[in-house]
């Protein structure tokens, strides 16, 4: 299983934590994105950008001495939203590291897939950003179907923990063999279910870490997350997207062979 997140704006620089245990695997693509980038004017950018001035004299800033290879940090630590504050990979264990360097790769505008020890220096650049490169008029025909090849070469089974925006960079272009699973959490209202921006961030890093925590491998298994109050729901659900709903009822299905004990899966 392989589950994919995207990424967040905000980013820091971080060189005296855990240090970076690889290059991203489209290094390659993102130098050329680097020089397009460079190439463009101040105006041109922030237009690109969609962001207000200080933002923009900010990533000016950063994009004028960029550097791919070196002051870098871990990605999954280089990022700032808000799934990764509900993740927390900060205060993970050796075990919960474990997982997620197995399990967890983050979509990138940028980087195109990131594993979470790549190292990565702040960039701003979103996947849906009307860049034009190498003949492509946007980032996804850029990146084409490299990142869902990648993914397809890893596992059978993508869970989509991530925005629409990023999620359809790979979806329509894994092949068949693959099964795309994606994660819905939402509320109620009257028989409508409704998706709010910011609960779903913190509902996807709170999974992120609930996964990891309960070392989760098994579809089957994922139908047990109750984090933040979310409980899945099969009348709602199908085979390729589960959905979770804010104060649901409590599901009782089986657990793939495993029970929980104190939050935690024990093999029986």
């Amino acid at each position: 299983m392989r589950i994919i997140i995207s990424p967040a704006k905000k980013m820091n620089v971080d060189v005296d934590g855990l240090p970076p245990e690889g290059t991203p695997q489209f290094i390659d693509r993102t130098r050329r994105l680097m020089e397009a980038l460079q190439s463009m004017s101040p105006r041109e950018l922030q237009s690109l950008w969609k962001c207000n001035d200080a933002i923009a004299k900010l990533n000016l800033e950063r994009l004028a001495h960029m550097e791919l290879d070196r002051r870098l940090t871990p990605a999954v630590f280089s990022y700032e939203g808000i799934q990764y504050q509900y993740m927390a990979p900060t205060v993970f264990e050796t075990a919960q590291f474990d997982y997620i360097r197995e399990h967890l790769r983050i979509l990138s505008g940028f980087y195109g897939l990131l594993r979470p020890f790549d190292g990565v220096t702040p960039y701003r650049l979103e996947m849906q950003a009307k860049l034009a490169v190498n003949g492509h008029k946007d980032l996804y025909g850029f990146w084409d179907d490299s990142l869902a090849s990648q993914l397809a070469a890893e596992t059978d089974l993508v869970l989509d923990l991530a925005s629409k925006e990023y999620s359809k960079a790979v979806e329509p272009q894994l092949p068949a063999s693959v099964r795309f699973l994606t994660c819905t959490f939402g509320e109620l209202k009257g028989d409508k279910l409704i998706e709010k921006g910011t609960t779903c961030k913190m509902a996807r890093g709170q999974m992120v870490r609930w996964l990891a925590e309960n070392n989760v491998t098994a579809p089957e298994d994922i139908k047990r997350f109750a984090g933040l109050g979310y409980r899945y729901a099969p009348e709602r659900s199908t085979e390729n997207n589960y959905v979770f709903i804010k104060g649901g009822k409590k599901y009782e299905g089986n657990l793939s062979g495993r029970r929980m004990l104190l939050g935690r899966p024990e093999v029986l």
